[in-house]
């Protein structure tokens, strides 16, 4: 289906390929001349055009012209008399899609419309990915090997040949584009577009016309037609990212598309139907936000048929080698500097770090490194890591240390600092032992004699029944 400008001032061929074609299921509009053609073309865009050559006022020339300025993509046929042709062909090389000679079957003009409208969807998605989409999200652009990984990575390869509806969760910075990415290309709507929307990047009205076009005069600077992310992602993917920041008025819009695949352009009545796969992704708690009213209940079990967790960087720390050194790979390329690698005081910080930023701020402080850098391996001076919290003035740092005004004991305070060194590294006690300028011989004693159970290399920690309510109220 597509929208069709039928142009000619032959009134009974006119009428009779408007009403052919509508009965096929195009939205058509009908021009007796070339002067209301090209009107209509200002007025708004058509998939497909067909204009005599030969009429009154404006000719199909003047058509195809204005056409292709105003409208790029647009195909325009050509129909011609015998005696014409020889200008049709250089109407082709001037745009034209193609010419039919008169007289005709409709069933070889609805052949060529068919043709045209598939020629004119590939061109908008050589354009997007030309533009647009350089990666290739492929599983072998995922670097890691962590449990935790794997385990998300399993289930992308379990969902990604449905057309099922997919939430991704997970903090800032923890590849959530990349798993969505994944999904798209590992699909069977891999040949199509994966088109990517910040929900949070835009306002509320910028946000609509950019998810679903507008028509020209719709607000106040829409000076022409847009098409919007829904219809350029048609037949693939929409990945919505940040949705927990989008407004209740565009909720229910994209509540409407998923339930029913259809909707209007801002400042339109044509309804547009699309087919099209949709990811979504935040960081935000959805289900705490429907219970506060701040989400529609309804989309969120719309989006939420499939639930993916992406695993903060501080949960996979074995992969932490693997990502620097690929980083380290493309920002020596990039910066054209030399790097070897990391130095072993490089590796350790890196480790031991609790990376609030993910693998960007870990992409982030290997691009500063290799800038730094001097010699031939990046150091820990090179990654400069922790710097915001460290070069506050002594004024106006936060205290390390919180004391209610209750008062706190001494050994609940050696307690939150213990475990928190054994998260930062890895639950390593000789690390942890380091980073308190303790030995491990009394680290261990104090592991024993605060109470304090974890298992190495684990997610989790716990501390004794009795301590355990006083612990949890420090949020460490």
């Amino acid at each position: 289906m597509g929208r069709i400008l039928v142009a000619d001032d032959h009134d009974s061929l006119r009428r009779g390929v408007a009403r052919a074609l509508t009965d096929a299921r195009h939205e058509v509009d009908e021009a007796p001349n070339g002067n209301i053609a090209i009107e209509k073309l200002h007025e708004g865009q058509y998939d497909v055009i067909l204009s005599d050559l030969k009429m009154g006022g404006s000719d199909g020339m003047d058509v195809l012209r204005t056409a292709k300025a105003l409208h790029p993509t647009t195909a325009v046929i050509l129909m011609t008399a015998f005696g014409s042709i020889n200008t049709a062909v250089e109407a082709m090389k001037i745009g034209a899609f193609d010419y039919v000679q008169k007289p005709f079957e409709i069933e070889e003009m609805e052949l060529k419309i068919e043709k045209a409208i598939e020629h004119r969807r590939l061109k908008h998605e050589i354009e997007y990915l030309r533009h647009t989409q350089q990666d290739i999200y492929d599983f072998d652009r995922i670097v890691g090997a962590s449990g935790a990984l794997q385990f998300v990575l399993g289930v992308v390869k379990k969902v990604a040949k449905s057309n099922t509806t997919v939430l991704i969760r997970g903090e800032t910075g923890t590849g959530k584009e990349l798993i969505a990415g994944a999904i798209h290309h590992n699909s069977l709507r891999a040949a199509r577009n994966f088109v990517k929307v910040n929900c949070a990047a835009l306002q509320e009205n910028l946000l609509e016309s950019e998810l679903f076009g507008h028509e020209k005069g719709a607000f106040t600077g829409a000076d022409k037609q847009r098409v919007g992310r829904f219809e350029q992602a048609d037949g693939g993917t929409l990945f919505l990212d940040e949705i927990g920041d989008m407004s209740a008025n565009t909720q229910a819009k994209i509540l409407r598309v998923l339930q029913e695949h259809e909707f209007e352009r801002l400042g339109g009545t044509r309804t547009l139907r699309v087919d099209v796969r949709l990811i979504a992704a935040t960081n935000r708690n959805l289900p705490q936000m429907v219970a506060a009213g701040q989400f529609r209940e309804d989309l969120y079990y719309r989006l939420n048929v499939v639930s993916i967790e992406t695993p903060p960087l501080r949960e996979r720390k074995d992969d932490i080698p693997a990502l620097a050194a690929f980083f380290l790979r493309r920002f020596g390329g990039e910066l054209k500097k030399h790097v070897e690698g990391l130095a072993p005081d490089a590796v350790k910080l890196l480790m031991r770090y609790n990376w609030p930023g993910n693998i960007r701020e870990l992409e982030n402080a290997i691009e500063r490194g290799v800038l730094l850098s001097e010699g031939p391996n990046l150091t820990s001076e090179d990654l400069r890591l922790g710097e915001l919290s460290t070069t506050q003035s002594s004024g106006d740092a936060s205290s390390v240390v919180k004391i209610p005004p209750t008062g706190i004991p001494l050994e609940d305070i050696e307690r939150q600092a213990i475990v928190e060194a054994l998260k930062m590294s890895n639950w390593v006690q000789k690390d942890a032992a380091e980073l308190l300028s303790i030995s491990p011989r009394v680290m261990n004693y104090k592991i024993k004699t605060l109470g304090i159970d974890y298992t190495r290399g684990g997610r989790r920690h716990a501390v004794q029944p009795q301590q355990e309510s006083e612990y949890a109220q420090t949020g460490s």
